[in-house]
């Protein structure tokens, strides 16, 4: 099957891909994202796939499962990843509307990750159309909350995958050519201060900001990066009345290593930091990790199956492991063939500037089309 000889349009597709980016998706709305996963259920049982919903939990949205009839289903198969909530705030679009500029395409989470999850949609539908059987039954797990650190489905995905031959991440691109073999550990943290109010005009020496302990943290913890081990705090929420010295402040940071044993030394300095001086506690608790992935004998051999598809593309696929972190580093950690970073080219992701490169809507989907064409 010559992958190049199916007609994708990257005119149609981006058309189809509209609603999604208009339906505002963020992680901790449950409702907004169950609107976005409506959309996703409808056109993926148009496309004739049968359709589950498992409810959300913690708070979040629930996950779709949207399985393609096959004469193995039930057998190992395909498995393709891909989460529909985006980092940004319902009314985002206000700023960000869907919007063609030339061959760029704006609008919030087109890139990560809903143009990679419509691109993956439409190569089933081209398969399908051309009457081109796929060797592999395909299942699509569409998951609500990744860009928090996947806390609610990380079960779902480990156990959807532990079922199936291989995993295919459909997270932006890497560059003009690039997939991901491998992701980087990622730690998240939460951060509390707890000090003692008093009044900020009568009384200011009697008071201990728990957000004056929170910005000297801050700063603590930004100077322990390292090449090995990177720190940052991304959220910081304090005080309550401008004329009370806050007694309580909290904070999330995020740590991110390339090998698991730099990540491990990175927690255990962070958690060291818990402890209380000048009668103000600091409280450092771990969050959601996600571990390291090193592309293995699998993951590699599954590269090259990729290449040889690409190269009928006139592509030259490349590889890298890369930072930011994705649900890939799950499926990939358990030693199952996975493959990240086959969604769309573009740039600005969690931005105001988030564009994909619309021709690469057609350019990937023909890849992924010709990956679930050749797996066996």
């Amino acid at each position: 099957m010559d992958p190049s000889k199916l007609p994708f349009d990257a005119d149609v597709m981006l058309q189809g891909l509209r609603p999604w980016v208009e339906c505002e998706s963020p992680t901790w709305d449950a409702a907004a994202v169950e609107r976005m996963l409506d959309l996703a259920c409808r056109d993926f049982a148009l496309a004739g796939a049968n359709i589950e919903r498992i409810a959300g939990r913690g708070g979040f949205a629930g996950c779709v499962r949207a399985r393609f009839p096959h004469p193995k289903q039930g057998a190992p198969g395909l498995l393709i990843a891909g989460h529909l909530d985006t980092v940004h705030p319902i009314g985002t679009l206000a700023q960000l509307p869907f919007r063609r500029d030339g061959s760029r395409c704006y609008g919030p989470g087109i890139l990560d990750m809903k143009g990679g999850n419509y691109l993956s949609l439409e190569a089933v539908r081209q398969l399908q159309r051309a009457a081109i059987a796929t060797p592999l039954p395909v299942t699509f797990l569409l998951t609500p909350d990744e860009e928090v650190g996947t806390p609610s489905t990380r079960d779902l995905i480990e156990a959807e995958a532990a079922r199936n031959r291989y995993v295919l991440v459909p997270e932006p691109a890497r560059g003009e050519t690039g997939v991901v073999t491998g992701r980087y550990a990622i730690a998240r943290f939460n951060l509390e201060a707890a000090g003692k109010p008093s009044h900020a005009g009568a009384t200011l020496a009697a008071g201990r900001s728990a957000i004056r302990e929170m910005a000297r943290r801050i700063i603590e913890i930004d100077g322990m990066t390292t090449a090995d081990c990177t720190f940052s705090v991304g959220i910081v929420h304090g005080g309550q009345w401008v004329n009370c010295v806050a007694s309580h402040c909290t904070g999330e940071a995020l740590s991110m290593a390339k090998r698991q044993a730099d990540l491990d030394r990175g927690v255990e300095r962070m958690l060291a930091l818990s402890g209380t001086e000048n009668e103000v506690t600091f409280t450092v608790t771990r969050g959601v990790t996600r571990p390291v992935w090193e592309p293995g004998e699998k993951t590699m051999a599954l590269f090259e199956t990729a290449r040889r598809v690409a190269r009928t593309l006139g592509i030259e696929l490349t590889h890298s492991s890369a930072g930011g972190g994705s649900d890939g580093n799950f499926t990939g950690a358990m030693g199952i063939a996975t493959l990240d970073g086959l969604g769309v080219r573009g740039d600005g992701a969690h931005t105001l500037q988030e564009h994909i490169e619309v021709e690469s809507l057609a350019q990937r989907g023909r890849l992924m089309a010709g990956l679930l064409a050749v797996l066996e």
